[in-house]
This record gives C-alpha cells, structure tokens and sequence, in this order.
C-alpha cells in the first residue's frame, strides 16, 4: 500500500463512517419530493442532485429533452468530485450522485447501502483524461515524476487510480510511487496552476481539457485510455432504501438518462452542444457556455450506460492487489443493477 492513498483510505473510511451515521438519522426527515401517487405511477415527483459548472449532464439532458416526465429534477449545488456527490448520497443530502468505479467499491466496502445503476461518464478516443505537462518540462517519462506534484480533483478516485497504475507499468517501485505528490485541485484551476508553477503535471479531461490544448504550450504525459482502453469509468448510486420505497422512480430516471445517453451519441456534435448552451442559459445558475464548444462525445462505452461487470470487476481486482479489499469480500453483481435500464437485453 503506497503512501499516495495509505492517508486518504483512512480518513475515507472515518468520514463514511460519519456520513453513514448522519444519514440514517436525517432519513425520517428526507425531502426526497412529493407523494403524487394519486396523480401517476411515480412514488415521488422530484430527484435532488449536485451539478457540474458549465456542464450539462445526462440527467439535465434527459430532463429538458422530456424524457423524464413527469419526474422533476432539484439542483442543489455544484461538487467538484465524486467521492464528495456519493458521499452526499449516502447522507442523504442528495437521493443519488455519481463517482468513478473504484470509489463505490471503497465506499460499498466501508458498508455504505449504496447500488450503482447507470454508468454515466467514461473515456474514449475523443473523450479521455490525460496527464499534462508544460511543453518545455524536463519531465519526459514516468521516473521523472519522483518528487513532483500533480493535480487531481480528488483523492482515492478515478486520477489517482490511473496515475498509480501509470506509474508501476512504467516500473516504478512503490517507494518510489511514495515521492511522487498528488495535490487537490479544482478541475477548472489545474489548467492555470500548471502554467504558473504551482504544479509539475495536472490531471484535465473532457470539455476542459480540449480548451487548454488549444491554447498550446502543453503535452501529454500519458490518458486514462493508454492504460485501459475505451472505458465507462463512473456510475450514478442511489441509497438501497431510497431504490426500494421508489422502485419506479429510479426505473424512469434511470430510463430517461440512458435515452439521453444514446441521443448524443446519435445526434449531430454540434446540434448536442447547441442543446447544452440552451440548458445552461436557461437554468440561471451564473455560469458561462465557454466550455460547451469543446464537447466531443459521451465517453460511455455501453449502450444506455448499462453497467458492464469488467467496468467493476477491474478495480475489484485492483483494490484486492493493494490490500483495499479483502480478496473475495465483493462481487461485481453486489454493487451494481441493469434491472431499470431499458438498453439491457435480457
């Protein structure tokens, strides 16, 4: 167990063990939305979420593409990472969040009654996360990371996988995996803190990453996909109690968020971001649209973001190797469900 997550597991597992507990007491007070049931199938009218800065997500997609009707969505605020959008899952400040793979497995494991049900985000040729430095760096291969700082959003989730695994095909020793310093950055500042300095390489992806390439003057150390092909990385969770009380709920949510998933994988790039520009001008949350022109693709793999077993499976293995996990102690099957994915053939 190198030192780049020995830290953050413990901590991780303190503060699940506390969210957990508050969770459990607020549940009798939860606004998880309205009882319409006299008015139509749905248990409850309104999903509560976190959203993404000048970014739309499938969810929002879906919503203003109609496919959620009657079913309403609650932005309650923007998170910067996963661990923190499930970790408001679990405390029920949210009814369901989304977070790399191997973040819900570490979560599931600390004994959070969590299930994923749609994969949401991953990485493909046209959509990846990579790992930059300044065109001039004398940083040229993995080695030359010892005693350096990169800038990931978040600990123990999908950047720091992906750095660590890097690393050791590159040959690296754990010990030397140890002096290599992963720092907490915002996604939208990793950019700027390159260029001044303040960090020797940085994690970008997506819509922000393809603004900074077109500013120049940066190159890539190595992507996600380099390691692991294309790839759905994340899935959105919901509470089991929440899953069990408002079964066809989750169904339609989960329905209008794969069809959104398969329109913009269909649909035409720029009439896609011309939808995004709209969404994000309608909502009046004080943001611009400057990222939206730079949008490529879903990243998801499956169709419907159905949650394939190796997309859970591979990290299982990974967290087993490094002593996260007791071998044996998860299965794929126990994390996550395609019941109310309408893309799953039987």
């Amino acid at each position: 167990m190198n030192s780049i997550t020995k830290v953050v597991t413990v901590s991780f597992y303190v503060l699940i063990l506390s969210i957990f507990v508050i969770g459990c007491s607020n549940q009798a007070n939860s606004s998880t939305g309205k009882d319409n049931s006299g008015e139509n199938e749905l248990e409850v009218d309104t999903l509560r979420y976190s959203g993404s800065t000048g970014q739309v997500t499938f969810w929002e997609l879906a919503e203003d593409l109609g496919y959620l009707e009657p079913l309403k969505l609650e932005w309650t605020g923007n998170s910067t990472s996963g661990p923190e959008n499930i970790q408001a899952t679990v405390s029920n400040s949210i009814d369901f969040g989304g977070a790399f793979n191997g973040a819900i497995l570490k979560l599931k494991e600390a004994g959070a009654p969590i299930t994923a049900v749609i994969g949401y985000y991953g990485s493909d040729e046209q959509t990846y996360s990579g790992y930059y430095v300044l065109e001039d760096s004398p940083i040229k291969e993995a080695k030359d990371l010892i005693g350096k700082k990169i800038g990931v959003n978040t600990l123990g989730a999908h950047h720091e996988f992906a750095i660590v695994e890097f690393l050791r095909r590159e040959g690296l020793t754990e010990e030397e995996i140890e002096q290599v310093n992963l720092v907490v950055i915002p996604p939208a500042s990793g950019e700027q803190a390159l260029r001044s300095g303040q960090l020797d390489a940085t994690t970008l992806g997506g819509v922000i990453q393809e603004k900074a390439l077109k500013r120049g003057g940066i190159r890539p150390l190595f992507k996600d996909t380099d390691l692991f092909g294309s790839f759905t990385a994340g899935s959105l969770v919901f509470r089991d109690d929440f899953i069990k009380k408002n079964p066809k709920t989750v169904a339609k949510f989960v329905e209008g968020t794969a069809k959104a998933i398969e329109w913009a994988k269909v649909t035409p790039v720029e009439e896609v971001r011309e939808r995004m520009k709209k969404i994000i001008e309608k909502r009046n949350r004080n943001e611009d649209t400057e990222l939206i022109p730079y949008w490529k693709s879903t990243g998801i793999e499956s169709q419907g973001g159905q949650i394939l077993e190796k997309e859970f499976q591979v990290w299982i293995d990974w967290l087993e190797n490094d002593g996260f996990l007791e071998k044996g102690k998860l299965s794929p099957k126990e994390v996550y469900t395609n019941e109310f994915n309408p893309f799953v053939k039987e």
